[in-house]
């Protein structure tokens, strides 16, 4: 079979020599409305560690508004100094769907299986991976759909066996394709990091919570027992919080402090400790006592990283896993060092908090807060939303074979 018309089921295990895929190139680099076309391309071939993933909706993260912007990093040139000779990116790095096809080493699934694939892919023969250490540090570990070619906005996607998990059943097709990404990268981020984890009574701030990751990072914080505090840009997002978790909200917009931390001997040192201080106590506010957070779930950066540094509890943890506000910090280190504090990096996850975070979907303690469906034609549309910060609260998804929405769930 040469192709196949999204939605068309070949049989289980026949693969079309090509398939529907939304690509990016090097010369349309820019605006992701424009950088994202459909194309017909080859199907790839698997690994003996692959499978091949019928996809039947995709989630839209915001790593590929940053390949077809082509910054921070050009992600096809990237590739293609290791060797990769394709000059597109086909993206994607959130799927429900069906295992297609599987490559000869593969055990845990087959061919018929519904699976959710996390984002997490490293080198099977990556000697730390090998040796049993945590995946998530070795040096081979890329995005999956963002640093690997093939992703979920591809009808057929290549993935490495080990990122599948078995699809909650009761979810459609798109509730299940939007979550994994954001909520294997919160749950890493509160639960991955000993002893800096969260337990019952933990006050943890969250930055950004009616987004994607801030509405994972809310359920999963309550979940074990934390009492998250939601950080807003607008009213309008509070009930969405609370309804998720949040003990409390700040809006963001009541401070006008954002920003780098200025010299603390310049006279505008004053006037950002007052913002900062002013931050502090809303908190205090919101939890009902004079208790600081334990966490600050961090993702803006640059603007907001020196007041999370500020209100952060004693022996606390300030955990990052991006830079959506610019990636140049600035830390009064007086207080991170004199309060014993600890600032963390973080990074998708690994298999077993894929899992652990997938089984709390699946037993309903956490919601995918699928926001809006797409149709397959509208991927750049979904992600100039997000662009534009114009996209609704919690995750987005877009249907790919599963041509209706309401799907798949039983």
């Amino acid at each position: 079979m040469e192709i196949c018309a999204l939605g068309e089921r070949p049989p289980v295990g026949e693969v079309p020599e090509k398939m529907h895929a939304f690509t990016v190139r090097q010369d349309r680099f820019g605006e992701p409305k424009d950088a994202w076309k459909r194309e017909v391309i080859p199907t790839p071939a698997i690994a003996p560690d692959d499978v091949l993933i019928y996809v039947m909706a995709t989630g839209i993260n915001y790593n590929n508004v940053w390949a077809a912007l082509g910054q921070p990093v050009d992600v096809i040139a990237d590739r293609q100094k290791r060797g990769e000779p394709e000059e597109f990116h086909a993206g994607g790095s959130d799927c429900s769907g069906i295992v297609w096809a599987v490559g000869g080493k593969v055990t845990h699934v087959k061919p018929g299986d519904e699976v959710v694939v996390h984002s997490g892919w490293w080198e099977p023969d990556d000697p730390w991976v090998l040796s049993g250490r945590d995946p998530m540090l070795a040096e081979s570990t890329r995005i999956w759909g963002y640093q690997t070619n093939y992703g979920s906005y591809c009808q057929f996607a290549r993935a490495q066996s080990h990122q599948c998990q078995p699809k909650p059943k009761h979810l459609t097709w798109e509730a299940a394709a939007c979550y994994l990404l954001c909520a294997s990268t919160a749950y890493r981020m509160l639960m991955g990091w000993p002893p800096n984890v969260v337990e019952p009574g933990d006050v943890v701030l969250v930055w950004g919570a009616a987004g994607g990751l801030g509405s994972m990072a809310l359920q999963i914080a309550k979940a074990h027992g934390g009492r998250p505090v939601a950080v807003i840009s607008d009213e309008g997002k509070r009930q969405f919080c609370l309804d998720h978790g949040a003990v409390g909200a700040i809006n963001r917009n009541d401070f006008d402090h954002w920003g780098s931390m200025p010299d603390i001997d310049s006279p505008d040192y004053g006037t950002w400790a007052k913002g900062a201080r002013g931050f502090g106590k809303a908190i205090w506010d919101a939890v009902g006592e004079r208790v600081s957070p334990r966490i600050v779930f961090e993702h803006p950066g640059e603007a907001t990283l020196p007041t999370s540094g500020f209100a952060c509890a004693t022996g606390g943890m300030i955990v990052i896993c991006a830079g959506t506000t610019g990636f140049n910090v600035t830390l009064d280190l007086r207080y991170h060092w004199m309060r014993q504090k600890r600032f963390q990096g973080s990074h998708l996850s690994n298999d077993e908090q894929a899992a652990a975070v997938n089984q709390l979907v699946a037993e309903g303690k956490v919601d995918p807060c699928l926001s809006q469906t797409f149709s397959f034609d509208e991927i750049g549309d979904a992600h100039q939303l997000m662009h534009e910060n114009r996209h609704p609260y919690g995750n987005m998804a877009c249907l790919v074979n599963a041509t209706e929405t309401g799907q798949g769930a039983s």
